[in-house]
């Protein structure tokens, strides 16, 4: 069970207000990148909270609603797959980064990123590898921005239902490809991530 050590360290350390951020869909051949900004209650505990690999998509869906109701702020923030496309997946991820930081309603004074790269989101940061299973701010921002993405990813399936997207979520498996092969290539797909496919026509 995760607890409140890193973010207790920052109050610690004089920072009042503590947010975790974390990415969701970086790899996906379809579809923007979400991240989420979370900032939780003082000392607040969860029995199940943790990084959303490990939990089951009932699992994430309740403690995404508990998230929803006790954060003190949260925030999603998105980047095209155009955007995707005309940066590259890094710096788009950054972007999605900075706009849930900035979507925050109160503003933190520091905040925990998952990984190990700075998205330079305006505050001061704090990089974690696998924060996601460490820093209890940054398995929340990790539910919220895995759910708040699949959620999307469905609504995307019922307006491409010949790519089943309600089924690989823009990930790049056998059923994917083979839908790609069927149909072409979609306006919700990254071109940049299709250039063996798209050969000289991207």
């Amino acid at each position: 069970m995760l607890d409140f050590s890193y973010e207790k360290e920052a109050h610690d350390n004089g920072f009042a207000v503590v947010c975790g951020v974390d990415e969701a869909g970086r790899g996906p051949l379809a579809g923007p990148v979400f991240a989420a900004a979370v900032i939780l209650p003082e000392n607040y505990t969860h029995e199940i909270l943790n990084d959303s690999k490990k939990l089951s998509e009932k699992k994430r869906d309740m403690v995404y609603d508990d998230i929803i109701r006790d954060a003190v702020s949260y925030s999603v923030g998105i980047a095209t797959e155009k955007e995707i496309d005309d940066i590259n997946i890094l710096n788009a991820t950054f972007l999605a980064m900075k706009r849930a930081v900035d979507g925050l309603s109160v503003k933190p004074d520091l905040a925990y990123i998952d990984g190990n790269q700075y998205p330079h989101t305006g505050v001061k940061e704090i990089t974690i590898i696998k924060g996601d299973s460490k820093c209890m701010s940054v398995a929340a921002a990790s539910i919220i921005a895995k759910v708040s993405r699949d959620r999307f990813m469905l609504e995307i399936a019922e307006k491409y239902p010949e790519y089943q997207f309600e089924k690989h979520k823009g990930y790049g498996t056998k059923l994917h490809y083979e839908m790609i092969e069927q149909n072409g290539i979609s306006p919700v797909h990254r071109r940049s991530f299709l250039k063996k496919i798209l050969g000289d026509n991207k």
